[in-house]
């Protein structure tokens, strides 16, 4: 496609709860917004089983549901949501131009919202039987081992979480935990309630072993001990990682992480461009906290935008 030489109002990387919570308040101000999305609108949100700490829904909702809601809402007031890849962004002086899947595009004004991304462990048999026994969304992915047996790869809350939402269809669930349970009270006294799964601690990950493109076992070391976890499918849930390699080479500065660095005001150290939401340095992790930050993320840009 060729170049978009127009310069737009705000570009925005990404189009999870941040991003869209930012869209529906610069457009109901008329300011022209596009959101360039490479997966799915919402983001992790949008596959997370049920949220149940989104404030409004008193019975809860389901990831799913909330994203496509934001969604809905937002494009009610304009905004311009496309399925695209942001690859750079460059500061030209009055405007930011950004590299994209469909050529380039300049905005006055660049949120960055890319959230973030499931943390891979790194072991032999991992990227071989990726979607083939070996899998990061419960939610997605769950219902093809129904009446089978899992191992879960982590200890936090989105590991007991996830492994809570798989006793669905498993018949058994093995927790491999490298240290100790670190997730919260709650979700710990669920885990101990739930006969489906045996928690293994003090176990790494080794090894995912299969045969005919199909897992069916882990190999790990439990207490020093290598240990063998006959199973038919592995979920991985060990964290969290920023979406930001496209910002590698730019003028936008990351912490060790690789998170945004974003100042008073959500401003990232390239002029014209903020960061709101999962990806930036510092941010919570909560889907109340993103959609807050996405509506002063829009207070600001309107700020910049209307002193220029």
């Amino acid at each position: 496609m060729a170049d978009d030489t127009k310069v737009h109002d705000l570009v925005v990387v990404g189009a999870g709860p941040s991003a869209l919570a930012t869209a529906i308040y610069t457009t109901r101000e008329d300011i022209a917004t596009i959101l360039y999305e490479k997966g799915v609108p919402g983001g992790l949100a949008a596959v997370t089983d049920w949220v149940d700490n989104y404030p409004g829904y008193a019975k809860g909702i389901s990831g799913l549901d909330l994203a496509e809601e934001l969604r809905l809402q937002a494009e009610r007031f304009g905004a311009d949501i496309r399925l695209g890849e942001v690859m750079s962004i460059k500061d030209a002086g009055d405007h930011r131009v950004l590299e994209t899947t469909d050529g380039k595009i300049k905005a006055r004004a660049v949120l960055i919202a890319t959230g973030t991304d499931y943390k891979k462990i790194g072991v032999p048999g991992e990227e071989e039987f990726y979607a083939r026994g070996v899998h990061y969304c419960a939610t997605c992915d769950g219902a093809f081992y129904r009446d089978k047996r899992i191992v879960v790869v982590g200890g936090g809350n989105s590991a007991v979480q996830e492994a809570l939402f798989l006793t669905r269809f498993a018949t058994h669930i093995d927790l491999l935990v490298r240290s100790e349970i670190k997730a919260s009270d709650v979700l710990a006294h669920e885990l101990k309630k739930n006969d489906k799964i045996t928690v293994h601690l003090n176990t790494s990950t080794d090894e995912i072993v299969g045969a005919n493109n199909k897992v069916t076992k882990v190999v790990g070391t439990k207490d020093g001990v290598k240990t063998d976890f006959e199973t038919d499918g592995v979920f991985v849930f060990v964290g969290l990682k920023p979406n930001t390699v496209f910002l590698k080479d730019s003028e936008v500065k990351l912490d060790e992480i690789g998170f945004v660095i974003a100042e008073q005001g959500l401003k990232t150290s390239m002029p014209g461009v903020f960061a709101s939401g999962d990806v930036r340095s510092g941010a919570t992790m909560q889907i109340a906290t993103a959609v807050g930050e996405g509506a002063t993320a829009a207070l600001r840009i309107r700020e910049f935008l209307e002193a220029k």
